[in-house]
């Protein structure tokens, strides 16, 4: 693995800047307060080309990968203006379509995902499921060459910028005497967001974020035999297929927002003077900066590890939740610091630091908890017991 950076991704990351740096704090910080999506700065990344960067190129993508991805992710991010929906539409939809969508479904889907045009957003999270995905009620019943859709998610983000949906149902469950423990058999579809029968509920926030959370409901929703994604009851690993991109592309985002946090604090260190010196020269105001850049930087390294590992076929899920782990800390770490830097004015809408704190602390919790993440590595990499 080589971890320097390469002339093209340099370019990637100075071009994506140039696109995003003029919207800035200010855009996003307004969009966050009115609770309006970022639809300008998406369009013209979609423009560009880089909504799409790990979109293969017969669909119009880039042709790149997870790290190219990620590193769009970040970099706008670190111009002030994370767009959350890269994780679940970009990331995860674009990933599953592209690896076990159908023919159709790839060509019916990417070029939009790809141009930005399109946003199909992901929804598997339920009110009584939790982080235990074998628990979801949420049901897809075969009814002649139709699929018919019943249940409920929850915490789902973008409806309402959405084109479509990909919604994890269950279609059966294993035996108990197969050693399969009654788990859910899963299995992927692609439904229109004006499915007859689905509604969609918003979820009131106190959180300022540009996107909008929804509470779905899908009472008979009828789907055509074309609306599955890959094979009936293999859903449970092609859905790990898209959870993985969503992991680094969430730690992208943080490492990006501690970027633009670290950035605006050491300006204000550097002009603010208190006793004739700037504020930063005191190690009670530097230390904190430092400790939390230091953090940034060691998870942008596993953030790419992890985008290297899933580019190159390896395995990716001890990087990918290490990454979002490391990365959510270091952003609220940054937020904090630099919230303590601004002293009173950190908290102003001036100088806009609360907005991203409001996302960094989400990503903490989602799209997978740090106490999941937690046992994840404990019993992954330790080899101790579950501990549920």
């Amino acid at each position: 693995m080589d971890f320097s950076e390469t002339p093209e991704h340099a370019e990637l990351k100075s071009a994506v800047a140039s696109i995003v740096a003029p919207f800035g704090r200010d855009y996003y910080v307004q969009h966050a307060k009115d609770r309006e999506p970022c639809d300008e700065v998406w369009s013209a990344l979609g423009d560009a080309g880089f909504i799409g960067v790990n979109i293969p190129e017969e669909y119009g993508g880039g042709g790149g990968g997870m790290l190219e991805l990620a590193l769009v992710c970040e970099e706008g991010a670190a111009q002030g203006v994370p767009l959350l929906l890269m994780l679940v539409s970009a990331a995860i939809s674009a990933e599953v379509i592209t690896e076990y969508g159908t023919d159709d479904q790839k060509s019916r889907w990417l070029p939009g995902l790809a141009d930005g045009t399109s946003k199909v957003v992901f929804a598997i999270t339920e009110p009584d499921a939790g982080s235990n995905s074998h628990r979801i009620s949420t049901t897809a019943t075969r009814d002649g060459d139709e699929w018919v859709l019943s249940g409920s998610k929850y915490y789902i983000s973008g409806v309402d910028e959405a084109d479509a949906l990909l919604v994890v149902a269950r279609t059966g469950q294993r035996d108990e005497g197969t050693g399969g423990q009654g788990r859910a058999k899963l299995s992927l579809f692609i439904v229109p967001i004006d499915a007859p029968g689905m509604e969609k509920t918003p979820i009131d926030m106190d959180v300022m974020l540009p996107e909008k959370q929804y509470t779905l409901f899908f009472d008979g929703v009828r789907l055509g035999a074309d609306a599955l994604v890959g094979e009936v009851d293999k859903g449970f690993q092609q859905v790990f297929h898209g959870l993985n991109p969503e992991r680094i592309t969430g730690a992208a985002l943080c490492i990006g927002i501690a970027r633009h946090a670290l950035n605006q604090a050491a300006q204000y260190a550097n002009e603010r003077e208190v006793w004739g010196v700037p504020i930063g020269a005191h190690q009670g105001v530097a230390h904190p900066l430092a400790i939390a850049s230091m953090e940034t930087e060691l998870a942008a390294l596993m953030m790419r590890k992890a985008a290297w590992l899933h580019d190159n076929g390896l395995p990716a899920g001890e990087a990918s939740n290490t990454a979002k782990y490391a990365a959510a800390e270091a952003a609220l770490s940054a937020i904090d610091a630099a919230v303590q830097t601004h002293g009173g004015n950190g908290l102003t809408r001036e100088y806009g630091l609360i907005p991203y704190w409001g996302l960094a602390r989400l990503l903490r919790i989602a799209p997978v908890s740090r106490e999941m993440i937690i046992n994840y590595i404990a019993q992954h990499n330790l080899g101790l017991p579950r501990s549920y």
